[in-house]
C-alpha cells in the first residue's frame, strides 16, 4: 500500500473508532471514556498502518511495539482513574451549556476534533513505518528519548495517583518526587514520547512528520494540558501559587526555593 493509502486507512480507523466511541457515550451518559479511546486509537493507528504494509520492516516493528505500550499503557491507566467516577466537569459544563445540543456539540467538538489531532500526531508513527532503511542513530536516539519520557509519565502518574488517595493530600499540593522538579511530569513525559518516535520516523526519512510533535507539544504545553490546568487548579488547591513561584512549569529543573513543606 501507498504512503497516501496508509494515511487514509489510519483516518478511517480513527474515524471508526471515535464514532463508536461517541455512541457509547450517549449510551452511558459519560463523555468522559474519550479519554480511554486516546490512548487506544494510537494503538490502532500503528497496527492498522503494519497490516497495510507490504512488507514488515525493523523499523515497523519498533514503531508498533513503542505506540502498542505508550498507548495500552496511558489507556489502563485512565480506565482504572476514570470509570466509576463522575463525568468530567469540562463535559457537564458542555452539557450544560448546550442542553439537547450536547450529543451533535460533543460529536464534532469533542470525538471528531480529538480524531483530527490523533491523526496529526500520529504521522511519524504512520509514515515512519513505510521506511524499509535499516535502524541506525536516529532510531537508538529515539528509543532513548521514548524510554524516559514513558519512565517519567508512568513514575508522574504513579506519584499522583498515591497522592490523590491519600486524604491527608486534600486540598494539598504535590510538590514530591517528579512534581518537585516540573508541575506537569506526565505531560513533559508524553512531550519526550512523540518526539522520541519521530526521531524514529527521521531515522526512516519521513522529516515532513515533524508536524505530528509539534502539534502534541503545542497543546500539552499550551491548549489541553497543563495550560487548560492550571486555569482551575489554583482554585481548588490555594497552595499552587507558591508551588508555581519555585517549580519548573514544564521543563524539569531545580526548585528555586526550597519547599517548605
Amino acid at each position: 500500500m501507498t504512503t497516501g493509502g496508509l494515511l487514509i486507512a489510519a483516518a478511517i480507523a480513527i474515524a471508526v473508532l471515535m464514532v463508536s466511541t461517541w455512541i457509547l457515550s450517549l449510551i452511558v451518559g459519560d463523555a468522559s471514556i474519550v479519554d480511554i479511546a486516546w490512548g487506544l486509537g494510537f494503538v490502532i493507528v500503528a497496527w492498522t498502518v503494519a497490516l497495510g504494509l507490504d512488507e514488515t520492516t525493523d523499523r515497523s516493528t519498533v514503531l508498533v511495539g513503542l505506540t502498542t505500550l505508550w498507548g495500552i499503557r496511558l489507556a489502563g491507566y485512565l480506565a482504572w482513574r476514570n470509570l466509576g467516577e463522575p463525568e468530567d466537569r469540562r463535559y457537564r459544563a458542555m452539557r450544560s451549556k448546550h442542553g439537547d445540543r450536547f450529543p451533535l456539540v460533543s460529536l464534532v467538538t469533542v470525538f471528531l476534533l480529538q480524531g483530527v489531532i490523533m491523526w496529526t500526531v500520529s504521522l511519524p508513527v504512520q509514515a515512519g513505518q513505510r521506511s524499509a532503511d535499516g535502524l541506525g542513530i536516529f532510531d537508538a536516539v529515539g528509543i532513548a528519548v521514548f524510554t524516559i519520557g514513558l519512565l517519567f509519565e508512568t513514575v508522574g502518574d504513579f506519584q499522583l495517583a498515591r497522592f490523590t488517595a491519600d486524604p491527608r493530600s486534600r486540598g494539598r499540593v504535590l510538590d514530591r518526587g517528579l512534581w518537585r522538579y516540573t508541575r506537569h511530569p506526565n505531560y513533559f513525559g508524553d512531550f519526550l514520547v512523540w518526539w522520541g518516535l519521530y526521531l524514529i520516523a527521521l531515522g526512516g526519512g519521513a522529516w515532513w512528520t515533524v508536524v505530528g510533535p509539534a502539534v502534541m507539544s503545542l497543546f500539552l504545553m499550551k491548549v489541553s494540558g497543563a495550560g487548560l490546568l492550571e486555569k482551575t487548579i489554583g482554585h481548588r488547591r490555594p497552595g499552587y501559587a507558591e508551588y508555581i513561584e519555585r517549580t519548573n512549569a514544564f521543563f524539569p529543573g531545580p526548585p528555586r526555593v526550597r519547599s517548605s513543606t
